[in-house]
């Protein structure tokens, strides 16, 4: 079902819907883009290729046995015979038993073979804390994949970027890791069919003079509410979501916190090793600026809602580092 939004003229769609769409034109305009995974003929468990299955056959959308290394090293095969898969791993969890195929078939190809090799696949791994689901199905592992050579690590946060960034993937030719939040699907919001978006480039969200905040996927939006408790407080952050974790946009980011002269990054994943290490040296080896970072502590993601807030970063918590930052 889609609403039309009054004030944008715009019609208005889920973040799984933006998913299908993008998925859907790929395949309508190109043949040799395939679907492959668990219970993706009956749309995915999260509605993410709701259709697909009726619209283009199980041909090209394709349901697998409960093997997460066999759909992947399928997608690998797939991809060096000349197709496109789009290969679901259900959540970014369950891709770990499908890593060996990833990281040492799919991201090291090209170059092990001197570009006679191409890999271009999407892995789609659905990430984050996903309310109640405890330790094994909440983790969020994007500095992983921003670790290993070869591949580009994607985060979507917005319906529009869903589309946008998941059609860049696709027609990207190198293999993508395609993260998008598990408690995003349901979310609604104007989308423009025209828009476009280019891998590696970031995108303002506020502007701001104080202070900068970086961020991605969902966790943007927590930040965008601790923007607003800080102005009420005279600060005026400039935020940024970085939506590719690699390669990640340094121009941007540095441009900003010579600017601000402080830099706050802030991530859903466990803060020890996270990909906001990154941006905080490479900041600091560049600009100098005043640097602090805010990440989940490093203990698994418990059940129970109170031992889960626990893992959570908050707008609270993300408002009181950034007063610390500028005092």
């Amino acid at each position: 079902m889609v609403l039309n939004d009054k004030d944008s003229g715009l019609e208005t769609i889920s973040y799984a819907d933006a998913a299908v769409r993008a998925v859907g034109d790929a395949m309508d305009a190109d043949a040799r883009v395939v679907v492959l995974g668990e219970d993706v003929g009956r749309g995915g468990i999260f509605g993410q290729y709701r259709g697909l299955q009726q619209r283009f056959g199980s041909a090209r959308v394709i349901d697998t046995p409960i093997s997460e290394a066999a759909i992947m090293g399928a997608g690998v095969g797939m991809a060096l015979a000349g197709m496109k898969p789009v290969v679901e791993m259900r959540v970014v969890d369950f891709a770990l038993c499908g890593m060996d195929e990833l990281v040492n078939q799919a991201a090291k190809n090209r170059y092990m073979f001197g570009g006679q090799g191409r890999v271009p696949l999407v892995a789609r791994m659905p990430s984050g804390i996903w309310d109640g689901s405890a330790a094994q199905h909440s983790q969020s592992l994007e500095a992983w994949f921003a670790h290993l050579p070869g591949v580009v690590v994607l985060c979507p946060g917005t319906v529009q970027d869903n589309h946008d960034l998941l059609a860049a993937a696709l027609r990207c030719d190198d293999p993508v890791v395609y993260i998008e939040h598990k408690t995003l699907w349901g979310q609604r919001a104007p989308f423009d069919p025209a828009s476009t978006a280019r891998i590696g480039e970031a995108v303002v969200r506020r502007a701001g003079q104080d202070l900068t905040m970086v961020s991605w996927s969902r966790q943007v939006q927590v930040c965008e509410q601790a923007c607003e408790a800080l102005a009420a407080q005279g600060v005026q952050v400039e935020l940024i979501d970085l939506r590719t974790i690699w390669p990640w946009d340094r121009e941007r980011v540095l441009e900003s916190c010579a600017r601000t002269r402080r830099l706050l990054v802030v991530h859903e994943a466990v803060q020890a090793a996270g990909f906001g290490a990154e941006i905080a040296a490479t900041a600091a080896e560049q600009t100098g600026c005043r640097i602090a970072r805010l990440g989940a502590p490093r203990i698994p993601v418990g059940y129970a809602q109170a031992l889960e807030i626990e893992s959570r970063v908050g707008v609270e918590a993300i408002a009181a580092a950034a007063i610390k930052l500028l005092k």
